[in-house]
């Protein structure tokens, strides 16, 4: 399952790479970390009905990192 994961990032990144049209690439670690951390959350509070606790053990975070990065990603 990493694997495909992994396939996956990195034929996004090849994608992002062919359309950069001549500009520098930037802050892609903060990229791609937004683009895999908001809908993982999303998709683990969903499978847990939105319990919190819950998803910050399956996610392996504290709940209080949890709550912090739901703010962040306006998840309610």
């Amino acid at each position: 399952m990493a694997n495909k994961l992994a396939d996956c990032v990195n034929k996004s990144l090849d994608e992002y790479f062919a359309h950069l049209d001549g500009e520098p690439p930037h802050a892609i670690y903060d990229m791609v970390l937004c683009c895999v951390e908001k809908p993982m959350i999303e998709y683990v509070l969903n499978k847990v009905g939105g319990n919190q606790s819950k998803a910050a053990e399956m996610l392996g975070l504290n709940r209080n990192t949890l709550r912090k990065k739901m703010a962040q990603y306006n998840l309610q």
